[in-house]
């Protein structure tokens, strides 16, 4: 039976800070983010985070590790996917995914099970503490969600200082450098079948198919696997991944893998995403290229996908836009 693999992020329910705005059915011009504010390393605190102590330390843990096995994972990597890896994103919380910046200005896209398993639930799961590879801490706030796709969007509305030095290869904006984070290009046009990918994902840290609990995976933190796209599931919808991901591709995956970027070997560009996995064959699943083109350009980020492709189709039901 193919099924979704999910992060299992429900039953990881943190506090969070601030109110949340209604949800509007109606989509709107997204606006970007203007000013970020920052804040030093030595405010993670459960109090200025709104998490809880036992999330916390794992924010603080996972920040630790990213900062050292980041560093030697670049030194092997070529320039355009080592740019594909600074731009992942991991959940704070326990195996609760991976995302993406698809903007320097801070616009992040991962799968909407990663923000929110019910949709009825996602005003509670709106903020997210997530780090960049490198280890940065940033807060996130969902702008929009679409179910039926399986994707959302996030925007940064704060971050850690950076030292001097970072290893984030982040264009800097003199005007603000607030809004200067690694980011990664769509792919202006979808990928042909058997093109070769990599995938950046964030394992879990517990092995699941494990005879008792609590065995480790040992897992790097950010694992990258390479791999091939393999088209499109016979008759799947690519805007319909409610149920198991329309697209298919074999790069190795583990709990906590949704949202992961798929990512052209030869330049780094997106043409997918990570979502699930087929358990009769194995095959691994995702959102296809069209369907995050198509989500991106109903929800305003038209900056993001500027020159792409316009020849896909819409998808039946609006998502929901939240202002």
């Amino acid at each position: 039976m193919a099924t979704r693999r999910t992060t299992r992020s429900s039953s990881h329910k943190s506090t969070q800070l601030g109110t949340s705005p209604s949800v509007s059915q109606r989509a709107s011009p997204l606006s970007l983010q203007s000013s970020i504010p920052l804040f030093p390393s030595s405010d993670l605190s459960v109090k200025f985070t709104g998490l809880s102590k036992r999330d916390l330390t794992l924010l603080l843990k996972k920040k630790r590790l990213l900062k050292s096995s980041t560093i030697q994972a670049l030194a092997t990597l070529d320039p355009h996917l080592s740019s594909a890896f600074l731009a992942t994103l991991v959940f704070a919380q326990s195996e609760a995914g991976t995302a993406l910046c698809i903007s320097p200005t801070g616009l992040l896209l991962t799968c909407s099970h990663c923000v929110s398993e019910d949709p009825s639930e996602l005003e509670e799961n709106r903020i997210k503490w997530l780090l960049f590879a490198s280890g940065r801490a940033i807060q996130a706030k969902c702008i929009a969600y679409d179910h039926t796709r399986d994707l959302a969007l996030l925007q940064i509305i704060s971050a850690e200082q950076e030292p001097t030095g970072t290893i984030s290869n982040t264009s800097i904006n003199h005007e603000n450098p607030n809004l200067s984070f690694p980011s990664l290009p769509i792919s202006q046009t979808p990928p042909r079948e058997n093109a070769q990918i990599i995938c950046v994902g964030h394992p879990g840290d517990e092995d699941l198919e494990a005879s008792k609990p609590g065995v480790k995976t040992n897992y790097d933190v950010l694992h990258i696997s390479s791999g091939r796209y393999r088209g499109i599931a016979e008759g799947a919808d690519v805007h319909d991944n409610s149920e198991i991901g329309a697209l298919m591709h074999d790069c190795w995956t583990y709990w906590g893998h949704s949202g992961a970027p798929l990512c052209l070997r030869k330049d780094g560009s997106v043409v997918g995403m990570h979502s699930s996995w087929d358990d009769e064959t194995g095959m691994r699943r995702g959102v296809a290229w069209e369907g995050m083109v198509e989500f991106l350009r109903e929800n305003g980020g038209l900056h993001v996908i500027e020159g792409v492709e316009e020849r896909v189709a819409g998808s039946r039901e609006a998502p929901i836009l939240l202002e």
